[in-house]
C-alpha cells in the first residue's frame, strides 16, 4: 500500500521504497553528474551495479522490487530511456491495474466473475509498477541523469499512482461490505499518504529517524510500513479472500495513524529543543 514503497531520491524526492514501506534511514542526496562513459569499449553498468545504489525501503523491498528494478535498469539504459520515462510507466502501469480492480469490484463482490484473477492482476501489476518506481532512481544515480524536475515528476507520479492504489481498495472494500462507514475510507486515505509525506521530508538537514536500529526483529517489524510488502498482502488477500479487504483497511489506517501521531509528537520534540 502509495505507499514504499517507495529516504530521499536523487531522481524522484523519494523513492516508494522508502516511503510506504519502512525504510526510515536518510542518505546525502547524490549531487547530478555527466553519464559515465562509454567510449572505448567500457562496459555497460550492470544490473549489480544499479541494485548497488537502491536506497532500501525494508526487508520485502530489497530481496524482491529493487532487484527486479536493477534488471529494469539495464534495459533502460541499453535503450536509452530517460528516468523520467520510467516514472511515467510506473504510474501508467499502477493507475491501469487499479482502474481493473474498480471496475471488477461489483462484479466480484456479486460473484459474476472468479476473484482470483482480478487479485493475482493486482499482486503482479502493483509490483511491477513498483519495480518500476524502484529503477528510475537507480538509473538517475548510476547514469548521472538525477535532476530537481526529474524529482518532481517522480513524486507526482507516486501521489498520483497511491490515490489510484487507494481508490481500488477501497472500492473492493464498499462493495464487499457495504456498510463501511465513510469515515473509516477518507480515514484510510488520508492515512496512507503519511508515509510518502514523510519520505519527501526525509532529506538534506531535514533527514531524521524515530528508530536508527538495523536489527533484523526491528526490520521484521518495519515490514507494516514495507510498500513492497504491503502491496503484496493487499494483492494476496484480493486473490484469496477479497472480503477481507476491509480488515486490511482498517488495520493499515490503524499502523499508519499511530504512525503520524508519533511522527508528529518525534518532531515537536526536536523543535523544542532548538
Amino acid at each position: 500500500m502509495s505507499t514504499p514503497s517507495p529516504a530521499a531520491d536523487p531522481h524522484g524526492a523519494t523513492q516508494h521504497g522508502a516511503t510506504q514501506h519502512g525504510a526510515t534511514q536518510s542518505s546525502p542526496p547524490t549531487q547530478p553528474g555527466p553519464p559515465p562513459p562509454r567510449a572505448g569499449g567500457a562496459a555497460a553498468p550492470t544490473a549489480a551495479d544499479f541494485y548497488a545504489v537502491n536506497r532500501g525501503g525494508g526487508l520485502f523491498s530489497e530481496a524482491v522490487s529493487q532487484h527486479i528494478g536493477s534488471r529494469i535498469a539495464v534495459f533502460a539504459n541499453k535503450h536509452r530511456l530517460a528516468p523520467t520515462v520510467l516514472s511515467v510507466a510506473a504510474l501508467g502501469s499502477s493507475c491501469l491495474v487499479s482502474f481493473v480492480v474498480v471496475a471488477a469490484a461489483g462484479p466480484v463482490a456479486g460473484e459474476r466473475i472468479w476473484a482470483w484473477p482480478i487479485g493475482l492482476l493486482a499482486l503482479l501489476g502493483w509490483q511491477f509498477a513498483y519495480a518500476l518506481d524502484c529503477s528510475d532512481g537507480q538509473l538517475a544515480r548510476v547514469t548521472g541523469q538525477a535532476s530537481p524536475a526529474g524529482g518532481r515528476v517522480d513524486v507526482l507520479c507516486d501521489v498520483a499512482g497511491q490515490i489510484a492504489l487507494v481508490a481500488a481498495l477501497s472500492s473492493t472494500a464498499a462493495k464487499q461490505v457495504p456498510s463501511t462507514p465513510a469515515w473509516l475510507l477518507a480515514a484510510f486515505a488520508g492515512t496512507w499518504m503519511v508515509n510518502l509525506v514523510t519520505s519527501v521530508m526525509q532529506s538534506g538537514s531535514q533527514a531524521s529517524s524515530m528508530v536508527t536500529s538495523t536489527s533484523l526483529p526491528v526490520r521484521v517489524a518495519k515490514l507494516v510500513r514495507d510498500y513492497g510488502a504491503v502491496i503484496a498482502l493487499a494483492g494476496v488477500v484480493l486473490t484469496v479472500a477479497p472480503q477481507w479487504i476491509i480488515w486490511v483497511i482498517c488495520a493499515f489506517t490503524l499502523i499508519n495513524g499511530a504512525f503520524l501521531a508519533a511522527s508528529i509528537a518525534f518532531a515537536g520534540r526536536q523543535a523544542l529543543r532548538l
